[in-house]
């Protein structure tokens, strides 16, 4: 399946591409390093992510992050996110996450505020480590696209050891994540056009597509490690691997997922550029309807995913 991005995200891109920009660079995609940005400097960053392919139908979606990031000490960076997605699925229902086709172009979804703070500096201790707190507001469902009310509050440590003269960067991350959400109800006519999808499905007369509009409060656990290499001036790879579980009040876990994948870095002198290929290798719990039997998760996640970062210095 072709990956694609809207329009508008490339001329975003394109545009902050033409700028100069280097400080706290992202050699991987998903796993962070320890390093925060000096005090009084600031960067900006631009997050593009394509999430393709659930095993049935068509699903693609993208998910846009900007990003503003501020030293305020040495030690302590604040950053304030605005995050955008656009969605095209067709073909495939599944309960509580996916009522039927859906497409249209990039929406604004959310915002994110975050505070980092370096405990140890992995360019002047043996190790480095900082950690991390976010909230994370939500208006849209990263799934169905559709309207959902979404809190978070996210906990993480990074972990940044270098070596060969700092040619290779090991990197190491573990975080909690505490979710509290509440979906808008369908309307009349998407909730018929689901139950008579789900009655195709299970072969059922009586079945009905279920949309469960109660709150949902949601526990997630996230621990990832990567390896980046400086293999010529500017230029780095990397492999990394990210697991992730969550439990849900009523159904304690609800899934878990095992991605992994190359990146390939570019440093210069005040702009940095990350791509990364994430394939899911395993996953679990539950299914949908009539999902291959296969050792995947893929009601919140799709099989594959290209991340694409750019960070500006200024």
């Amino acid at each position: 399946m072709a990956v694609k991005f809207t329009p508008s995200m490339t001329v975003l891109a394109a545009a902050l591409l033409a700028l100069p920009a280097l400080a706290d660079e992202n050699l991987l995609g998903y796993v962070s390093g320890a390093e925060t940005l000096p005090k009084g400097a600031s960067e900006a960053y631009l997050f593009m992510t394509h999430r393709w392919d659930k095993g049935q139908g068509r699903y693609q979606a993208n998910d846009v992050s900007a990003e503003y990031e501020y030293g305020l000490t040495h030690r302590l960076t604040a950053s304030l996110e605005l995050k955008g997605q656009s969605i095209d699925t067709q073909g495939l229902v599944i309960d509580g996450y996916l009522p039927g086709a859906n497409s249209y172009g990039l929406k604004a979804s959310g915002v994110e505020g975050k505070l980092k703070y370096n405990f140890l500096s992995a360019a002047k201790d043996p190790i480095g480590l900082s950690g991390t707190v976010a909230l994370v507001q939500l208006w849209r469902d990263p799934h169905s696209g559709l309207d959902k009310d979404t809190t978070k509050a996210e906990f993480g440590l990074q972990l940044q050891k270098l070596l060969l003269d700092d040619q290779l960067t090991l990197v190491a991350n573990t975080g909690i994540e505490a979710t509290y959400a509440k979906r808008a109800p369908l309307n009349a006519s998407t909730q018929a056009s689901a139950d008579a999808a789900t009655q195709a499905l299970t072969g059922d007369p009586a079945a009905s597509f279920e949309w469960p509009t109660e709150p949902e409060m949601e526990i997630e656990f996230k621990l990832g490690a990567g390896a980046s290499y400086r293999f010529a001036p500017n230029w780095s790879v990397g492999m990394e691997t990210l697991y992730e579980t969550e439990f849900e009040t009523e159904v304690g876990q609800e899934r878990w997922s095992v991605f992994a994948g190359p990146s390939i870095h570019y440093g210069g002198k005040q702009w940095w550029a990350t791509l990364t290929w994430f394939e899911q290798l395993a996953g679990g719990k539950e299914k949908y309807i009539n999902q291959a039997a296969d050792t995947l998760h893929l009601i919140e996640k799709t099989k594959h995913e290209l991340r694409f970062k750019l960070g500006y210095n200024f």
